[in-house]
């Protein structure tokens, strides 16, 4: 791909940290100046965008995504081009998609797999966490190569989804040990998969058939418990742990309080848990409560949200992804008669800079600095791709959207670019819009037209130990380790009666 030469003139550059007016010159795909009135030379060739009175912000990058996934019987809508051409239009750069092996299968072959998937379609860059949805000594040494020579440097695994991905506490323990040992993330989908069964089967006998059963069988103690349980067990093994989509106010206390004790774990809300609510599961119209159904489901108490929304704000939570994994209402329908079997996902891609905008800065919850924190930067450090990613500074890639705050659309599956037919956040009117977004130093969208093909995007390998959250790790195993008491030795009498059994 032909790179641009590129001048970005009188915007407001936003950085997590600081926002200054200043110009930014791009060449090869990486910034090389930020400073007022830059005058590039040569003239020629050099492509002008006025960003006055627009912000000039790091592309988004969205931590859980799932293009053209296989699951429930069907595979989500959106490939990865385009789910990735989507998340273009909404000012995010970069996607982290998911390689999830079945049970027994090897972890490298399946990010083989959806490697060959992407590199084709991807519109954007892209990186892939690896589930671990089993335990041997054949996957401990996949997820080794997967670190040393794939470019991996986080593993999911799922506390849900019994007899298809879930793991029980002996294999957590053994794979939060792993990664701490390697250098990488514990990532946690965090239900109780046991309870869900068991409610399940206790709702369909009940009669309860649709959409609200799926909320009624996974209440929200059913993820706190099982956010609980995945922190603990990740500090004993003394790793870093992400909760990715964080759907309740109970899960996000937890978390809340864990870092407050100084536990290294980081919480995930989603665009969908801080835009919506799960008081659509019962909607009278099958297909509408339909579409709002994923896993952990989106709760029917109206104020999480604004309550999710208050903790990202401050720092309690982290990092903003989507969990992108769109089904049709063909494909929902395949549950029309059982709710276990409605495919779990929902959209987000393209709207979650909007939505973020909107319920976090325009609300007056955070400021724009914040969100370009929540929407990137956290994730570029926790991820070890900063500040290469994440930052608009020399050196780094330029992924960068360009942001009019002031402007207003209206989200409508009409108008939206992902190839779902309904999207969860149907009419909402959302302060701030993507004017223009650059990735790898080229326009690949401005104005509503794309100028962009299938496979520009790149792989970004992605290093273990990041320092941004490795560091207090590698701390805690030197000053933090248990020492044993020194006493003399015991030498009076040791009980030899026998025991009988």
């Amino acid at each position: 791909v032909a790179e641009q030469r590129l001048l970005i003139k009188g915007g407001k550059v936003v950085n997590d940290d600081f926002s200054m007016i200043a110009d930014v010159y791009v060449e090869d795909g990486v910034v090389r100046r930020v400073g007022t009135n830059l005058q590039p030379e040569p003239p020629e060739g050099l492509v002008v965008l006025d960003a006055t009175n627009k912000l000039v912000m790091p592309g988004g990058i969205d931590t859980h995504t799932h293009m053209q996934f296989p699951f429930m019987g069907s595979r989500s809508k959106d490939d990865f081009y385009t789910g990735t051409k989507a998340a273009i239009a909404g000012g995010t750069t970069m996607i982290i998609d998911f390689a999830i092996p079945q049970k027994g299968s090897s972890l490298i072959e399946a990010f083989d797999t959806w490697k060959s998937w992407a590199d084709p379609k991807v519109c954007c860059d892209y990186a892939l966490h690896v589930a671990v949805t089993w335990w041997s000594s054949k996957v401990k040494e996949e997820m080794k190569s997967l670190v040393q020579s794939k470019g991996v440097n986080s593993f999911k695994m799922f506390m849900a989804y019994k007899d298809l991905y879930m793991v029980n506490d002996e294999e957590l323990y053994e794979a939060f040990s792993q990664c701490k040992e390697l250098g990488a993330i514990a990532q946690v989908h965090a239900e109780n998969g046991e309870l869900i069964a068991q409610g399940s089967k206790k709702l369909l006998a009940m009669g309860i058939t649709g959409p609200e059963g799926h909320e009624l069988c996974r209440p929200e103690e059913v993820e706190a418990e099982a956010t609980q349980r995945a922190i603990t067990i990740a500090n004993l093994t003394n790793c870093p742990l992400f909760v990715v989509h964080v759907m309740s106010k109970s899960a996000a206390r937890v978390i809340t309080n864990a870092r407050r004790e100084g536990k290294v774990v980081y919480g995930e809300p989603i665009a969908a848990s801080l835009g919506t609510d799960g008081t659509n599961y019962w909607h009278e119209n099958w297909a509408h409560a339909a579409a709002y159904v994923m896993g952990p489901p989106l709760r029917p108490d109206p104020s999480t949200p604004d309550f999710l929304m208050n903790l990202l704000a401050n720092d309690d939570l982290s990092v903003t992804a989507t969990d992108n994994c769109t089904f049709d209402t063909c494909q929902k329908a395949l549950g029309k008669d059982d709710f276990t079997k409605i495919p779990n996902g929902v959209n987000g891609v393209e709207d979650r800079m909007s939505v973020i905008w909107e319920k976090g800065v325009y609300s007056g919850k955070m400021d724009e600095n914040r969100f370009v924190a929540v929407t990137s930067t956290n994730a570029a450090k926790i991820f070890n791709l900063y500040p290469k990613k994440g930052r608009i500074a020399v050196g780094s890639d330029a992924d960068i959207v360009i942001w009019d705050p002031k402007a207003t659309r209206k989200i409508s599956a009409q108008t939206h670019h992902q190839a779902n037919n309904f999207n969860i956040f149907e009419g909402m009117v959302c302060h701030g819009v993507t004017v223009a977004t650059i990735s790898r130093g080229k326009v690949v969208y401005e104005g509503g037209n794309f100028n962009v093909t299938a496979g520009e995007g790149k792989y970004v390998s992605r290093p273990p130990f990041p320092p941004y959250v490795y560091k207090r790790i590698r701390q805690r195993d030197q000053v933090c380790q248990p020492v044993p008491v020194k006493r003399a030795p015991y030498t009076d009498a040791v009980s030899a009666t026998p025991i009988t059994p």
